[in-house]
């Protein structure tokens, strides 16, 4: 089998040997995501997803900001929803592909069904995070459907990394 994968200098091809089931690694076409705090911000707490929805584990990533500080759409999109969730302000958009980036805690700027653009500002981070070392994370999560992604894989710099499906 041959799979071919575009970088940004041309045509990378890789020889696969055997037949191995490869696990999809698209989440999204990455160029169009970018990071929702600039600059571009520490991860101060990386994805950790659990083997079943209901176990513990961390849905998204902590990224290291400043309270008040503006944070935008990661990608295009429109708001699905922008309120409260456990007291915790927080703002999704739902993005084409079935995804849905989410940000808290967030105080919107925009109200539900605004069509956003990679970049827009979409509200203001605000402090009070739990667990982040620093004045103020943005938990920003990652879902097709009810399954959750890391939402690094939607920023260019992230390795790709081809994974079977089951194990040997």
């Amino acid at each position: 089998m041959r799979l071919i994968v575009s970088i940004a200098l041309g045509w990378l091809p890789l020889l696969l040997l055997g037949s191995i089931p490869l696990a999809p690694v698209c989440l999204a076409a990455p160029a169009d995501f970018g990071w929702p705090l600039q600059p571009r911000p520490a991860v101060v707490r990386v994805f950790d997803k659990p083997e079943r929805n209901w176990l513990p584990g961390h849905r998204g990533v902590d990224l290291a900001g400043s309270p008040g500080q503006s944070v935008l759409a990661a990608g295009g999109g429109t708001v699905a929803f922008a309120g409260t969730i456990a007291g915790k302000p927080v703002l999704s958009i739902d993005h084409p592909g079935g995804l849905r980036t989410t940000y808290e805690p967030v105080t919107p700027s925009i109200p539900v069904g605004r069509t956003v653009n990679r970049g827009t500002a979409i509200g203001t981070l605000d402090s009070g995070h739990n667990g982040c070392p620093v004045s103020a994370c943005l938990h920003w999560g990652l879902r097709r459907g009810r399954n959750y992604l890391n939402p690094l894989g939607l920023i260019h710099q992230m390795p790709v990394r081809l994974k079977p499906l089951s194990p040997h």
